[in-house]
């Protein structure tokens, strides 16, 4: 087993990572090559294009690496499944858009991977919260 030196976390927008910053810089200080990292990141992700992917790179003594691909954030989910640009300012009094809970599993369906639980119904908990906090209304 290879012995691990950093473990880096970035969100980088899918098919669109470039060795500008934040990417080059967080990963030239581990020896990371950059350029072949972008490569793979953007093939992994081209069919994700629209959203901000977020990626945990391990990096290894002997400067190779792996990557993990999550699932978009929720807020990014929701934002898409709602068609608005962005929440609420102030979301208790002003509510900016609704969706289903049929759009509400959809999503709570492709985060789970992320989510520290495997019921669909927790998971659903856990999106609403966030769509609440959004100024988003879960509609019947």
């Amino acid at each position: 087993m290879k012995k691990i030196k950093a473990i880096v976390k970035l969100q980088i927008k899918a098919a669109q990572a470039t060795p500008a910053p934040p990417v080059g810089p967080v990963l030239a200080q581990h020896g990371v090559n950059i350029a072949e990292f972008c490569q793979k990141f953007n093939d992994a992700t081209k069919e994700n294009q629209g959203f901000v992917i977020p990626v945990e790179i391990t990096v290894y003594q002997d400067r190779t690496y792996s990557f993990r691909l999550k699932q978009p954030p929720a807020s990014e989910l929701l934002k898409k499944a709602a068609g608005i640009e962005k929440g609420s300012g102030s979301p208790n009094k002003t509510k900016v858009a609704k969706i289903t809970k049929a759009q509400l599993m959809d999503i709570a369906k492709t985060k789970m991977s992320d989510l520290n639980t495997d019921d669909v119904e927790s998971a659903m908990k856990v999106i609403e919260g966030t769509a609440r906090n959004m100024g988003i209304e879960i509609t019947p």
